[in-house]
């Protein structure tokens, strides 16, 4: 589907450029002063990547992604999505370009499934009414759900079928960029592998473009063309998981190499498209 909503700077999509972050300071106000979260933070996501953003407690890195949404503007820095300043995309505009799957899915409770999906073309008028229905009856079956769910309420639904909502929504606008919060967060184990290859299908499936928070180092692994590591308030490295993790800082030493990464460094050495 197509809404003839995206606008992009030719230059930026010829050199592949999706996402570009320039000297961004975050600030916030505290009881204490002011607390800069991020200082002259620089980043580029080019078309096709499955970015991964990891860091410490507090590193902003949530932020960041409500910031390439548009939901939170930077004190200083530009963000420029799709060759444009994030700032100029309007609300149709801005979720024609971007999808966003929030961590705890952040679906309406009111609204059933299909409602759920629908929201977006609804709310901007994409479509007639009588082609929304069958436009989200697509994203839903797409991400391996079926008819017999559409009516279902947000209550009603297992944690992996609200992500699997949540997912359909944010894709029902079609957009080129797709930002993820912790997608597997609160799945057991087979239901988290599941969602990470419905991901990386989609992934492949619609050309996109995905900006991920995990903490989860099997969904990174499984997941991640590139790593960029939040700390110092800027990203120290960025690259493919296996230069990640040879660099040289005790956040990385800690995260990858200690007991927990153990079991996800040999999901690395079977899975070496990963590296």
């Amino acid at each position: 589907m197509s809404d003839g909503t995206r606008t992009t700077d030719t230059a930026a999509q010829d050199d592949g450029r999706v996402v570009e972050i320039e000297r961004l300071w975050t600030v916030f106000d505290s009881e204490d002063g002011e607390v800069v979260i991020h200082r002259d933070l620089d980043l580029t996501i080019r078309r096709g990547e499955v970015l991964s953003l990891v860091g410490g407690s507090g590193t902003g890195k949530t932020v960041l992604l409500r910031q390439i949404l548009g939901l939170e503007t930077p004190a200083r820095g530009s963000i420029r999505v799709l060759g444009r300043p994030v700032g100029s995309l309007g609300g149709r505009e801005a979720a024609g370009s971007v999808g966003m799957l929030f961590q705890h899915g952040a679906l309406f409770s009111a609204f059933n499934v299909l409602e759920n999906i629908a929201f977006p073309l609804r709310e901007f008028k994409i479509l007639p009414d009588e082609l929304v229905r069958d436009a989200a009856l697509v994203k839903l079956q797409m991400v391996g759900l079926s008819a017999k769910d559409a009516h279902k309420m947000p209550s009603d639904l297992s944690g992996g079928m609200v992500k699997r909502v949540a997912l359909a929504r944010a894709l029902i606008m079609d957009p080129p960029l797709l930002l993820l919060d912790e997608p597997t967060a609160g799945l057991d184990p087979d239901s988290s592998d599941g969602f990470c290859t419905l991901l990386r299908a989609l992934h492949r499936e619609l050309d996109l473009t995905v900006v991920m928070v995990t903490h989860d180092l099997d969904t990174l692994y499984e997941l991640s063309t590139r790593i960029a590591v939040l700390a110092e308030q800027k990203v120290i490295v960025d690259g493919p998981p296996k230069d990640v993790i040879a660099f040289p800082h005790p956040f990385i030493h800690n995260f990858f190499l200690g007991e927990r990464g153990q079991r996800a460094m040999e999901l690395l050495r079977e899975y070496p498209f990963a590296v």
